[in-house]
């Protein structure tokens, strides 16, 4: 099927920017992603890049493994490899969809991971950028929240790209209406109880007042240059406050930070955290006040915990590592692991990436001697099998020639720029 200039257009100039590799596409089985995963079919067709698709089934609607099995038929139909992947992680607590979209980012990245895919395209679309722009509107957010999705994006070892996010959702509807293409409807879309569904109807309303879909994306991509603008300097400033360890902690100097506006110090303080967390979101922006606030009235003492980090005194500067007890569990050793750190080289037969912990440095008995802190050393990765420690690397001092550190995005002191 070809379609419409005005929707491929668009979309291949965004899928064009993916870096070498094969392309993974990210279909729930909804008009969106179907159309997504359609024109990217299109795309590497005339550019000879070969994709694969992805679905994840929250299993909370009995339709749902129906609708995955779908995407797999339609899959088959234009020749494109496709894997289902289940989660089955909701406890009944908190916020579903916002435990859903982690689980299912989590997983897609895995899933990317283990198949050499670089680069991941999602199916957001004008309208979801809208929508996103009024949630956050609602919920107090400043210019990052209002800059909403990029277009482009680092986290969890993926480049994500998506592609529809200057298209609407009535057009790729009626475009898929056109060429006799279905899709499925998921019946959380129809319920007020979900706050995207409430803004969804609100938006009709909104336009009559001029603040319709295209305004508010267009804010957002306003919104988008000022944040960047304020990471490039926040930038500026951790090349001259921070350094970050072999190991993966930091050591960060408060001095340079107090004659920076307060906004240019949170982005530092929560660009370090993520780095030393491999975390993929920031911190909340109370917390990371208070934290800020503690750190500059010198009460960062004996220890101070936040985002999977803790931070301590030492001199005049502050060293934040990694939280022993927020480490991950262990995992096959072909797989990042703690969202910090891969394996180098071959992986050895039926190993697993876990933190060295207690017990894993009491079997290193020269760990003294590699200069690094005993908390420090419990965090950095270690190879396993079973109860059996294979190797410590940086509790024997040869960390960086065993794993490679990986995080959500680039460092900002080493690229200019922060996540």
């Amino acid at each position: 099927m070809t379609p419409p200039d005005a929707l491929a257009g668009p979309a291949g100039a965004v899928l064009d920017a993916a870096p070498s590799g094969p392309l993974g596409v990210a279909v729930s089985g909804g008009g969106d992603s179907v159309a997504l995963l359609l024109l990217a079919r299109v795309w590497a067709a005339g550019s000879g890049r070969e994709i694969a698709a992805v679905t994840v089934d929250h299993g909370l609607r009995a339709g749902s493994a129906g609708e995955a099995a779908d995407v797999s038929a339609l899959c088959a139909r234009i020749d494109v490899s496709h894997d289902v992947l289940n989660w089955r992680g909701w406890d009944g607590r908190g916020n579903l969809q916002d435990h859903a979209r982690r689980a299912r980012r989590g997983l897609i990245a895995d899933w990317a991971q283990e198949r050499g895919i670089a680069t991941v395209a999602l199916g957001h679309t004008l309208d979801d950028q809208a929508e996103t722009v009024v949630m956050r509107l609602a919920r107090g957010s400043g210019v990052d929240g209002l800059a909403a999705m990029a277009v482009v994006s680092r986290a969890a070892c993926v480049v994500w790209l998506r592609p529809l996010l200057g298209l609407r959702r009535a057009d790729l509807r009626a475009w898929l209406a056109a060429e006799g293409v279905g899709w499925a409807e998921d019946p959380s879309n129809e319920d007020p109880g979900f706050s995207r569904v409430r803004v969804r109807r609100a938006l009709e309303m909104l336009g009559n007042v001029g603040l319709g879909a295209e305004r508010l994306a267009a804010t957002a991509d306003r919104m988008g240059r000022a944040r960047a603008a304020l990471e490039s300097a926040a930038a500026d400033l951790a090349r001259v406050c921070v350094v970050e360890g072999e190991a993966g902690d930091v050591a960060l100097d408060p001095a340079p930070m107090r004659a920076a506006p307060e906004d240019i110090r949170l982005r530092l303080l929560a660009s370090v955290l993520m780095r030393v967390s491999g975390a993929i979101y920031r911190p909340r922006l109370a917390r990371l006040e208070a934290l800020l606030a503690a750190i500059e009235a010198g009460r960062i003492g004996h220890g101070q915990t936040l985002h999977g980090c803790v931070l301590r005194r030492s001199g005049a500067g502050i060293t934040v590592r990694r939280e022993p007890a927020a480490a991950a569990g262990r995992v096959p050793a072909g797989r990042p692991w703690d969202g910090r750190w891969e394996l180098i080289g071959p992986v050895p037969e039926g190993a697993e990436i876990g933190g060295v912990g207690v017990g894993g440095l009491a079997l290193c008995a020269a760990w003294r001697e590699t200069g690094l802190a005993r908390e420090t050393l419990l965090t950095t990765p270690a190879l396993w099998h079973g109860q059996r420690l294979i190797d410590a690397p940086f509790a024997r001092g040869a960390g960086r020639r065993v794993f490679r550190r990986i995080a959500s995005g680039p460092a900002p002191w080493e690229t200019g720029e922060l996540r």
